[in-house]
């Protein structure tokens, strides 16, 4: 169903996606035209990803796909703390491959959130 609705998406002219789901990265690279890839630091990471989680748990407020955090899952077998600690690397590794590539989209990478904030800056300006 997933790969249904981001088939259709990118299908159009214009489109945005976040790169968090790895298995429907084959029907999207072919069609972007840029790629950018937040490279932050894992500690950086790691803590946004904690203070979400655990505001989330405390508020009751929806997340990703409606999902509501609980105490049990944060400590839990599909805890996304503990997917942070799987996939970190493996992401990191993916962006950095992509952007030393000479094929696919252009790849941006910021290791910063500065750096981020001066590029959309940039955009804003046009």
């Amino acid at each position: 169903m997933q790969r249904e609705v981001i088939g259709e998406i990118v299908a159009g002219e214009r489109w945005l996606l976040d790169s968090a789901y790895g298995a429907w990265l084959d029907l999207v690279l072919p069609r972007a035209q840029l790629v950018v890839g937040l490279d932050y630091p894992r500690w950086l990471s790691l803590g946004r990803l904690v203070r979400r989680t655990v505001s989330g748990a405390l508020t009751g407020e929806p997340r990703c796909n409606g999902n509501v955090e609980s105490w049990r899952n944060i400590v839990g077998r599909s805890s996304i703390i503990r997917w942070h600690f799987a996939s970190f690397a493996r992401k990191r590794d993916r962006m950095r491959a992509w952007a030393a590539s000479s094929e696919g989209p252009l790849v941006l990478l910021f290791r910063r959130p500065r750096q981020l904030e001066a590029w959309l800056e940039t955009l804003e300006r046009r």
